[in-house]
């Protein structure tokens, strides 16, 4: 298989991978309808780091040694469990909005103090959340393993290699970005506003099925 060709298998791939519904885009989704577009472009940023992290250990080798090291592998996927959960216990924990509140409480009287809305997270903190959805996620790291070791031909040229990594990374951050600017969109964010924790309780429950799902890989 020439490198075109390697380069479109690549392509299809990864966008079937990074367009189906994961941790990344829970993530992404919860940031979007918690805080705001500056914050969910940061995590999109962090998911995109991730990504060269996954990329390096697989063109060094490390990702093989992660993926046949039983004990390494398992250690990984529970981490990666405890942090899901940690993230979807917040998700699940969110509130019906304030305005929305009043509205159903039919009062006007019952204002929010600006010191009670919750305060966005810093870009750092937004970036490394993001950094450790996807670097922790043992799909991914099969994913990228897989990747380098099945589609690409082990006499590839580095530098191609690094070309095709580049790719993954670019793609990926752009693809979460756009959906970040997507979901911050007035329309869209005004829907949100309004029944967002409800999709943020969805994604909490969507994380925490994928930290059992797993666990329960582990006693397979």
């Amino acid at each position: 298989m020439g490198y075109f060709e390697q380069f479109l298998v690549i392509v299809v791939v990864h966008f079937l991978a990074v367009a189906s519904p994961g941790p990344d885009f829970a993530i992404v989704l919860k940031q979007s309808i918690r805080y705001n577009r500056k914050v969910a472009m940061y995590t999109s940023l962090g998911i995109a780091a991730g990504i060269i992290l996954h990329v390096t250990y697989s063109l060094v080798g490390i990702g093989l040694l992660i993926a046949s090291d039983e004990r390494l592998f398992t250690a990984l996927k529970y981490i990666a469990a405890a942090y899901f959960c940690y993230i979807a216990w917040h998700c699940i924990r969110a509130e019906k909005p304030a305005e929305v509140m009043q509205e159903d409480k039919l009062t006007q009287k019952e204002l929010t103090h600006p010191a009670d809305v919750e305060q966005p997270p810093s870009a750092k903190k937004a970036f490394f959340t993001g950094f450790l959805i996807n670097g922790l996620n043992v799909k991914a790291t099969l994913f990228f393993v897989s990747l380098f070791s099945v589609v690409i031909a082990p006499d590839t040229p580095l530098g191609i290699k690094l070309i095709y990594g580049l790719y993954l990374v670019i793609a990926t951050g752009s693809w979460f970005c756009f959906l970040s600017y997507l979901l911050t969109q007035d329309k869209v964010r005004k829907l949100l506003a309004r029944k967002g924790y409800l999709f943020d309780r969805l994604m909490g429950v969507v994380l925490f099925i994928l930290a059992i799902q797993l666990v329960l890989s582990d006693l397979s």
